[in-house]
């Protein structure tokens, strides 16, 4: 029977390679056309195929199979299922609606909120106050209830003091700052880096002790350049990719 042939992939060292592996074989399994073959090279030919250790491939196998991208059965073999579903991207397009469309569509959980010194890290964003207005959210896929990411706010307090809990429950903090509380928002800047998960994410979002996540931080200003909200997204990288289209006119 004639095997599947996954892309290539250069590795990067300073990512575990099983997490790089199996990301770049899931990306070959949802991008198949349907008349390739179900059916994947032995571990042998796959670690082979990527330059990893059995032992790598075999723990990248594993994660692809918890997933359901995939069936093992001893003897006959490895085979993709056909009809597994692809992950949630998350597209940055340029503008605040576009953010608020990114984070609508799941279930939400407000976990914490109160009142707490600024982070050290955040110092730089509220030069002109000592505490912040936080607020600590675990965001579900609606349909199979699966967590996807976990956020913090930290709000000036004027703000804060405005805002309903019930509306974070249901709609995202952009939303409720533009169009409750009025704040008037200019524009919100994005970073996106590659982390591992601490012992909090890796419970609140049901993944391996140290595998990899998308760690965003959005800084939300408003039209005299000061910033309003910063929010801190820890993203399932299993679940996620990002997606940004620059204008160039």
């Amino acid at each position: 029977m004639t095997s599947f042939a996954p892309d290539s992939i250069v590795l990067n060292r300073k990512l575990p390679l099983w997490y790089q592996v199996s990301q770049s074989l899931r990306a070959s399994i949802l991008g198949r056309s349907s008349q390739d073959p179900l059916r994947l090279p032995t571990e042998e030919q796959l670690a082979g195929h990527y330059g990893v250790s059995v032992l790598t491939m075999r723990q990248a196998l594993k994660e692809l199979e918890d997933e359901g991208l995939i069936t093992r059965h001893r003897r006959r073999g490895t085979f993709i299922e056909p009809h597994a579903r692809r992950g949630s991207p998350v597209r940055l397009l340029g503008s605040v609606d576009a953010i608020v469309a990114q984070q609508s569509g799941m279930t939400t959980e407000l976990l914490d909120h109160g009142s707490a010194p600024v982070p050290g890290e955040l110092a730089e964003f509220f030069p002109d106050v000592r505490e912040v207005s936080t607020y600590h959210r675990l965001r579900s896929d609606e349909k199979t209830g699966e967590p996807t990411n976990h956020a913090r706010n930290y709000v000036r307090p004027e703000l804060a003091a405005r805002i309903d809990l019930d509306d974070l429950v249901r709609w995202p903090m952009t939303k409720v700052l533009r169009d409750v509380v009025g704040a008037g928002i200019s524009r919100i800047t994005d970073t996106v880096e590659a982390r591992l998960a601490d012992p909090e994410t890796s419970k609140l979002l049901r993944v391996p002790l140290l595998s990899p996540i998308l760690h965003y931080t959005g800084v939300t200003y408003d039209a005299e350049g000061r910033p309003l909200d910063v929010a801190v997204i820890h993203y399932r990288g299993d679940r996620f990719s990002f997606t940004v289209t620059l204008d160039a006119t």
